[in-house]
This record gives structure tokens, sequence and C-alpha cells, in this order.
């Protein structure tokens, strides 16, 4: 472990035959390989301390490693065999706490650190309701398992054949014929390391050194005065945890980070000092709840600093909008009064006051409509402008087309219904103007709300997969285990796996069914509101 950090010391290495290590202790230092990401290793005290007043904390502390971390080394002395599996086991007043899977006659054996998991960790905070166990889905977030055996001084050699650490672990956890009560005995650990960590490695370990005084301070021997086998062992696993150990995740993929590892520690540790037992989705409830409300408040603040950088923004907007607006107004009213100085002067002058003065009056009005419309950047209020000239006109107008003795009482009628009409459709085109800009803001407001809806949907369908990948890894490794004990004579703890089996295959079917039905529902209802 120490290693693993790079360093020589750090976690206490006992030379004597008191403990060292008490609780769990972390050490967390930068990964050297992963950027961003943090290497926490966590140093348990020994299993079985003779000092320990309660052999339960034992159990505890195992149940907690699994339940923190993503790669679980257990240590073991000189070889892993019947009476290094059977360390795993311990007397218990609590008989019926076995790995699932488990049958046979006669009372059943006491459980183990590994069988009794399945009492003292819980997947869901409430049966299934096909009964199946939780305990099936412990696969589905337990770390990877790897077995260190230290001072290992035997052949790495089985049937006359060289072998491989991994494969000399795989012999070991094979499990015995039989039913009698020795068999059920030395499987039960064997078929919960083989049920509930489908990713298994070993690791075996020459004696750092054989001189008794250097071992006696190990913490201060250098390099050089260590086993050349050791070292090379030594850089192998630690190679191998660093480059092939997951980060750690929950269910549905949730990534662990150091908020959410403080979080897990406390609601497990609590769980545990309450009498409870330590339940994955109670936890991930938590973290849901703490993350959602400390996101809720988090968006709220930014809601009200963009808002009130948003009503700063909007008053400055407002402000310039006002600026443009009276600027153009300015600008139109100046080319208008440039443009109509004739016609002003024709009025004031009386030259419109003649039969056929209509006629002339309105050709001179049009010719002052043409030119205004060839005057570049008027800005915002060209056609107000314009409209509020034409109706100052308006009365002007009347009185002409009234006063013109060359034009009929018909044709003087018609003249002003034409006035009128052309006035209408310039009031209407002014409508049409606004309507289109409330139509643009409509449009945009559309497109914010169809991006929201995507985004939603590929968030969606990113967690129906999560949810898929997850469920078919466990079932992908149910059937392996199931095909073991079918291969190795075990048949009846084949069929008894085919309720988890059937279980998963369902979930998998609704997930790729349901989920997407479900998705389009809830988006929908998204659209109307």
């Amino acid at each position: 472990m120490n290693r693993l950090a790079g360093q020589n010391h750090g976690f206490p290495l006992g030379s004597t035959v008191q403990s060292k290590t008490k609780g769990i202790w972390m050490w967390c230092v930068p990964h050297p390989y992963k950027p961003d990401c943090t290497l926490v290793l966590l140093d348990t005290e020994g299993l079985g301390d003779v000092e320990k007043g309660d052999s339960k904390n034992d159990s505890w502390i195992f149940a907690l490693a699994v339940l923190l971390c993503s790669s679980f080394v257990y240590n073991s002395m000189s070889t892993i065999n019947h009476q290094a599996l059977e360390q795993l086991q311990y007397p218990s007043r609590n008989p019926a706490s076995m790995c699932h899977g488990f049958s046979g006659n006669g009372d059943p054996p006491g459980p183990s650190y590994v069988t009794e998991l399945t009492e003292l960790i819980r997947a869901k905070s409430s049966p299934t309701p096909d009964g199946v166990e939780d305990s099936s889905e412990f696969v589905s977030f337990f770390p990877d398992f790897i077995w260190a055996v230290r001072d290992f001084i035997l052949e790495l050699e089985l049937n006359g054949q060289p072998i491989t650490e991994d494969e000399y672990l795989e012999n070991a956890l094979k499990l015995v014929p039989g039913l009698n009560r020795k068999a059920q005995i030395s499987n039960l650990p064997r078929e919960c390391i083989r049920h509930f960590f489908p990713r298994r490695k070993c690791f075996v370990f020459d004696r750092p050194t054989n001189d008794k005084e250097l071992l006696a301070h190990i913490e201060k021997v250098v390099d050089n005065q260590l086993d050349p086998k050791f070292k090379e062992q030594t850089k192998n696993f630690c190679s191998y945890i660093l480059t092939q150990a997951k980060i750690k995740t929950l269910r549905e993929g949730i990534t662990v980070t150091g908020k959410r590892l403080r979080t897990l520690v406390v609601t497990y540790v609590d769980a545990i000092s309450s009498g409870a037992v330590p339940c994955l989705e109670n936890a991930v409830t938590t973290l849901a709840q703490l993350e959602n409300s400390g996101a809720v408040q988090k968006a709220a603040n930014h809601y009200s600093e963009q808002m009130a950088q948003r009503e700063i923004i909007k008053d400055k907007q407002d402000k310039i909008l006002l600026q443009n607006e009276e600027a153009s107004v300015k600008f139109c009213q100046e080319k208008l009064e440039q443009l109509s100085m004739s016609l002003m002067e024709g009025i004031s002058a009386g030259i419109f006051s003649i039969p056929g003065g209509h006629k002339l009056y309105m050709e001179t009005k049009e010719r002052i409509e043409q030119d205004y419309w060839q005057v570049p950047r008027k800005g915002v209020k060209a056609h107000e402008v314009l409209q509020r000239f034409l109706q100052s006109q308006a009365a002007t107008e009347n009185s002409i087309l009234q006063a013109d003795k060359a034009l009929t009482d018909r044709e003087k009628a018609m003249a002003a219904e034409r006035a009128k009409k052309e006035a209408a459709e310039k009031d209407q085109e002014l409508l049409r103007q606004k309507l289109q800009e409330q139509q643009q803001q409509m449009e945009a407001q559309e497109r914010s709300l169809q991006e929201n809806i995507l985004q939603l949907k590929e968030k969606m369908e990113r967690d129906r997969e999560t949810i898929v990948r997850e469920q078919n890894m466990m079932l992908e490794h149910k059937l392996k285990v199931q095909e073991y004990m079918l291969r190795e004579g075990f048949k009846n703890k084949s069929e008894l796996m085919n309720a988890e089996i059937s279980h998963l295959r369902n979930k998998i079917d609704t997930a790729q069914k349901d989920n997407t039905s479900w998705i389009e529902k809830a988006i929908g209802v998204l659209s109307i509101v």
C-alpha cells in the first residue's frame, strides 16, 4: 500500500505482536497516470485481532472496505489452501447468514467474512417483488477481488505443468464435490467469491528479505537491501493496480468523487452505528438528495446573479433601444421636413386650391414618399414617422379634395375611400411588423425548448443504456457461474440460479422496451408545459 503511494512508509507496518492499524486508515494521493483523479488507499486493521472485544467489528470493517473500494486486496500468508480459505470464516451467533445459492442437507455451517456479506450489505431498501435476493445484484457494484499471497515459497505448478498466479487462485476456488457438512463448509467462501467478484486477480510475493533484523524495521529498509524478486513482484502489483483498477462507481454508473466518498462513509457508518445494515440504494438516495438540494441552491444563486446582471443588461438595452428610436425619429422627421418643404409651401400658397388641385397634391405627396424611402439608415421608426406624417396630412388632403371643383361628388367619395384604405393598409403593415418580431421571439423560445428536450432525451437514453449494460454484465457473470456449476457437477446449484437469471432477463427486457415509451411520455408532457 505504501508502494502504491510511491513511498516506503506511511501506513504503519507492525513489527510486534500488537496490531498497529485500528479501524480503516485513508491516504489520498494524486493518481500517477490519470489526470484529475485521486488514488484513495484504504488500509484496514487485520482480521481476527485477539485484542478486540467484539468479533463483529471484523465483519463490519470487511463490509465497509468492500463498499468503499473499487479494488479489494485480501492478504494471506504462504499459500492459498483450505486453511487460508477457512481464515475467511469464523464462528458467529448468526448461523443463518450464508452466501446466496448455498443448498444442502443438515444444519448450515457457520458464516464467514465473505458469506456474511449478504447479512451486512443491502443492494435495495426493500425486497424485490419476485423474492429474488438483492445479493444477486452485488456483482454490479462490488470491487475487483485481488488475493495477495505474502511470503510465498511454493512453485506455481499444477499436475506437473506451470501455471499463472491467476490460475493458481481459480484452482484454489474450485468447489469441493459432495453434500456432506465438510464440503459445504469448504465451499461457502469459494461460492461467494465466485458469485460476488467476477473480476479476480492473484499476486504472490516472496519474502522481502530473509534478514530478521531488516524485517523488523522494514519501513527503513532501502531498495537495494530487498530481495530482487520481491521488488519485481511489487512492481508488477503496483503497475496492475495503477493501470487496471477502475474508478469507483455506484449503481447506474455514478462516479464517486471526494465529496461523494465522504457522504458514503458517513452514511454507511451511521447505519452501522444505529444497528441497521448499510444499503447502497439508501446511500445513493442520500447522495441524490444532498447533491440535488445543493444543485438547486447553486442554480438558484446562479439564477439570481444572472437575473441581476440580465436586469442591468436589460436596462442598458432599453436605454440603447430608446436612444436608437429617438435618433431614428429625429432623423426621419428632419428628412421628411426637408422633402415636404415644397408641399408645405404649396399648401400655404394655395396652389392646390384650384380645379385638379387634388391630383397635383397626391402626385406631390407620392413623390415625397418615394424620395423618403430612398433615404438610407432611417432606423427602426421609419414606418411610424412616415405614418404620423401622412396622418397629419389627412385633414389637409380631405380639404383639398372637397374644394376641387374639377371632381364630381362620386370621384371625391372614391378618392376619400382610397385614402382611408391606404391609411388602413399602412396601419396593417405596422401591425404585421410587430407580429413578425413576436413570432421571431416565439421561434427562439421554441428552439431553446427543443434543444432542452433533446438534451433530456439523450441523457435519459444514456441512463437507460448504462442500466442495460450493467444488467447485461450481471447476466453474463451469472451465466458463467451457472455454466461452471454445471460443468463441475453441481447441477442443483446450477438450477437454483435459474430464478436470478430469469429475473435479470426480465429486467433487461423491461428496460429495453418500456423505457423508450416512458421517455416519450415524459418529453410529451414537458412539450405541452
